[in-house]
């Protein structure tokens, strides 16, 4: 992208486009489950490589994150992330038979790295991969929903799962401090007809692909030696039109969601926004007039973990005695594509 482009895309209005609303009952979540490396990126490691430590706290709330260590990959922290969603359900791997990871961070092209965590988690069941960048977690969540509700699946394994340091530049001083590595899932079954998706809403917008991408790897770019050598295989991102964007999205799909299910803010029990940004976490709660205390946060601690967004915060959440049978949670997932997910769950 040349220079022009580049500020061209900058001032880019990226406008909110019609979401599709639905509601999906009769499924509920029966175990949670999550996974992060072991190692952790402080601020003040980073500005030991030249970073501005201050500028990432006041531009982002971050104060540390994960990296997976050499040798450990997506599947590894997914299928940690399973087994330990599996245990919290008390359901043994043979009575899964349905896994669905979303992730954009596949070990491979090919297979799906959903084939690999099938394998190291001893499933007999079939596995794929879903992807829609930050918003995997919301479009593999509904997926799975459908295949209970339908009757199709009697336990669905829903994971999301990165390993974000592997696709950063890390001389990209705006986006390399943003993003961490982790996984998180969640177990789906029938429950009764007041569970589930009471309202959600998610959408598309291809306009807006090349502000958060990968160039090259695919098959438009294949993957050249030369184009590796100008980072081009790295994850690029023009951060201030995706943040006005992200704001308004979330201002727009809460309160669809809300309006469909006939549903007041304040009686939401908790609220999850995806962990990309808290100056866009703050910004949407004040637009939308929301009370801080229900929305919960792990940013500062974990960073921007893409697809293992939601389902690690509702795994911390629900361990720390914040989710209850019969809760409202709302949640929504936004990232590249650009894709958005916003769902109202009933526990």
């Amino acid at each position: 992208m040349s220079t022009d482009q580049k500020s061209a895309a900058v001032e880019r209005v990226v406008e909110t486009r019609q979401s599709r609303m639905g509601r999906l009952l009769g499924v509920q979540i029966t175990g949670v489950g999550s996974s992060v490396p072991e190692n952790v990126v402080k601020n003040e490691h980073l500005a030991a490589l030249g970073y501005d430590a201050d500028w990432i706290v006041q531009r982002t709330g971050i104060l540390q994150r994960r990296h997976a260590p050499d040798g450990m990959a997506t599947s590894d922290l997914a299928a940690e992330a399973g087994r330990r969603c599996l245990e919290n359900a008390g359901v043994a791997a043979d009575d899964v038979d349905l896994l669905v990871l979303g992730t954009f961070t596949p070990d491979f092209l090919m297979p799906s790295a959903a084939c690999l965590v099938q394998e190291k988690m001893g499933l007999r069941a079939p596995a794929f991969d879903l992807h829609a960048a930050c918003a995997s977690f919301a479009f593999a969540l509904l997926t799975g929903m459908q295949f209970v509700a339908t009757g199709c699946s009697r336990r669905v394994l829903v994971i999301g799962a990165d390993c974000n340091s592997r696709v950063l530049n890390p001389e990209d001083k705006k986006t390399y401090p943003l993003f961490g590595d982790g996984a998180g899932a969640v177990l789906l079954a029938a429950g009764d007809k007041e569970q589930g998706a009471l309202s959600y809403a998610v959408g598309s917008d291809g306009s807006g692909a090349d502000l958060l991408w990968r160039p090259m790897g695919g098959t438009r770019t294949p993957y050249q030696a030369d184009g590796a050598a100008k980072g081009l295989h790295f994850m690029a991102m023009e951060g201030r039109p995706i943040f006005k964007w992200a704001i308004r999205m979330l201002d727009e799909t809460v309160n669809q969601v809300l309006e469909a299910a006939h549903v007041a803010l304040d009686e939401v029990s908790l609220v999850i926004f995806h962990q990309a940004n808290l100056r866009i976490i703050n910004s949407a709660a004040k637009s939308l007039g929301m009370n801080k205390d229900r929305i919960f946060n792990n940013l500062d601690r974990y960073g921007n973990t893409s697809s293992a967004s939601i389902p690690l915060a509702l795994d911390e959440a629900y361990r720390q005695g914040r989710i209850a049978r019969g809760d409202l949670i709302l949640f929504s997932g936004f990232g590249a594509g650009l894709t958005w997910g916003t769902m109202l769950l009933r526990w």
